[in-house]
C-alpha cells in the first residue's frame, strides 16, 4: 500500500487541478503542487486535517453544519460531490469538491483522493460582478447550477421577481461546455405573435412590408450557445405552440422562408409565476411545461438568504457607487439587514444607489439609506423584533431565528453564542426555516 501511495502521490503532483490524498481520519497524507499553491499558501499541509486547512474548523464538516464528502464516500464506497465554502489565501471561495475512495488489495477503503475546483461563477466575498452569497439557501442553488451546467438539459429558473434569475442563467452558461458560444436573452413579456416570430426566427427579404433584407433571428444568433427566455409565463398560448414546435423538432423556419433550418442552443427559461397552477388553469400548455422543466432551480428571495444582505450590500455599492472605496457603517449594515425587500435584490440595489447619491463623505450611514426608503418594508424603525398577533411557539421560534440571523449579519458562530446553542443545532434549525 505504501508503494501505491507513493505512485499515486507522484501521479497527482503532475496534474493541474488541486488534489489531496487523505486517510479515513481526515488527515492529509499528501497534496500536489496545485493544491499547495491554491489552498495551502505554499505551506506544508501533510499531517493536518482537511477541515482545519479548508475551513479553519476544529471538527469535521458534518459536525459543523456542512456535508462531508469523505464521510459520504466512506459510507457509500463511491465518489461523492459537494459544494463548500473554503478558506484560501485569497479569502473564502466557493469550491466544488469531489472525493474518490482508494481501496487496498483486500477491498477495504484506505485512502481518499479529493479534487477541488474553484467556482468562477460565484463569490463568497464582495465582488463587482456575478453571483454573490454564502448562505445555505444560496449554496443550495449554486450546487444545482454546477450539477446541471455541463449538460444540455433544459433549465427552468423559478423564484420571485428581482432574485437575479438572469445572473443565474449567465452562470449556468459560463460553467457549461457552451461557454465559448453566445448567450442570448429574450424577454417574453408583451410579445405579440408577429414580433415573436420575426425576433426569434428572423425573416427573409420581402417577407412583409419594410423587410428590405434578410434578418437573423435570435435562435440563429444563439447557435452553439444558450438561449435564455425570461418571463416565459407571460407567453400567450398561441406562441407557446410555436415555441414547443421549435423545441420538439429542433428546427425552425424564417418568416417568409421555405427551408427548415436546424437549431443548436441550450435552453434556459425563467418565470416568477406558478406554472403548475397555470397548467391546471389551462393558461400554460402542459406539454411545453414538461419540455422546459427538465431541471428546475429555485432562486431564493432575500428573505430566504437574509444572512447575505451585508455581503450583497457591499457588492452592490461597489457596482453602483461613483466614488470608489466607500463603505457602509456598521449601523447602516444593521439597518439594511433588518428590512424586508419585496423587490429582492433589485430593490436593495435601488436603495443603495440612492444612498450613494445622497452621501458626500467616505461612509454611507443610516440617514443616507432611510431618507428615500419605503417605510412599509421595514420591520421597525429601531430594528426590534416584534410580533403583531398570537401564534404557535414553533412559528414564533422560526420568526425569531430569521430575525436574529439577519441581525447577526449571517455570522453563525456569533449567533450560536448569543442564543446559547451549539453551531450544529443552529445550522439544523436554520435549514428547517429556509
Amino acid at each position: 500500500m505504501a508503494q501505491i501511495l507513493h505512485e499515486l502521490t507522484s501521479f497527482l503532483d503532475g496534474l493541474p487541478e488541486p488534489r489531496i490524498v487523505m486517510d479515513a481520519d481526515y488527515r492529509i497524507v499528501a497534496a500536489n503542487a496545485a493544491y499547495l499553491r491554491e489552498f495551502g499558501g505554499n505551506r506544508p499541509v501533510a499531517g493536518r486535517t482537511c477541515y482545519e486547512v479548508s475551513h479553519r474548523f476544529s471538527v469535521p464538516c458534518d459536525q459543523a453544519g456542512e456535508s462531508c464528502p469523505l464521510k459520504q464516500s466512506l459510507k457509500s464506497g463511491a465518489p461523492q460531490r459537494v459544494l463548500h465554502l473554503h478558506h484560501t489565501p485569497r479569502g473564502d471561495e466557493h469550491v466544488a469538491v469531489e472525493t474518490m475512495p482508494i481501496r487496498e488489495e483486500a477491498g477495504r477503503v484506505k485512502y481518499f483522493v479529493e479534487t477541488l475546483r474553484v467556482v468562477r461563477q460565484a463569490s463568497g466575498r464582495a465582488a463587482a460582478q456575478g453571483l454573490v452569497g454564502r448562505s445555505p439557501a444560496f449554496l443550495g442553488m449554486l450546487e444545482k447550477v454546477l450539477r446541471v451546467a455541463n449538460s444540455d438539459a433544459a433549465v427552468l429558473l423559478l423564484g420571485e421577481t428581482g432574485t437575479g434569475k438572469e445572473l443565474v442563467a449567465h452562470a449556468i452558461h459560463e460553467a457549461s461546455a457552451r461557454e465559448g458560444g453566445p448567450f442570448v436573452a429574450v424577454d417574453c413579456a408583451g410579445m405579440t405573435e408577429t414580433l415573436f416570430e420575426s425576433e426569434l426566427f428572423g425573416y427573409e427579404r420581402g417577407a412583409f412590408t419594410g423587410a428590405t433584407h434578410r434578418k437573423q433571428g435570435l435562435v440563429e444568433a444563439a447557435g452553439g450557445g444558450t438561449l435564455f427566455l425570461d418571463e416565459i409565463g407571460e407567453l400567450p398560448l398561441s406562441l407557446q405552440v410555436k415555441l414547443l414546435r421549435l423545441l420538439e423538432t429542433g428546427t425552425y423556419r424564417r418568416v417568409g422562408g421555405l427551408d427548415w433550418l436546424p437549431a443548436d442552443f441550450r435552453l434556459i427559461t425563467a418565470t416568477h409565476r406558478d406554472l403548475r397552477e397555470m397548467v391546471r388553469a389551462e393558461r400554460f400548455r402542459k406539454d411545453l411545461y414538461f419540455r422546459i422543466n427538465t431541471f428546475p432551480i429555485h432562486t431564493p428571495s432575500l428573505n430566504e438568504r437574509s444572512g447575505d444582505i451585508p455581503l450583497l450590500a457591499a457588492s452592490l455599492l461597489e457596482r453602483v457607487d461613483r466614488k470608489p472605496g466607500r463603505k457602509f457603517t456598521a449601523a447602516a449594515l444593521d439597518w439594511l439587514a433588518a428590512r424586508r425587500y419585496p423587490g429582492n435584490i433589485r430593490e436593495l440595489r435601488n436603495l443603495i444607489e440612492r444612498a450613494s447619491l445622497l452621501a458626500d463623505g467616505d461612509a454611507i450611514d443610516v440617514p443616507h439609506l432611510s431618507e428615500m426608503a419605503e417605510d412599509d418594508t421595514a420591520e421597525g424603525g429601531d430594528g426590534a423584533f416584534r410580533v403583531d398577533r398570537l401564534m404557535g411557539l414553533g412559528e414564533l421560534e422560526n420568526r425569531y431565528l430569521d430575525w436574529a440571523h439577519r441581525r447577526s449579519g449571517g455570522d453563525v458562530s456569533i449567533l450560536a453564542d448569543a442564543l446559547e446553542v451549539s453551531r450544529r443545532t443552529l445550522y439544523r434549525k436554520l435549514r428547517e426555516i429556509r
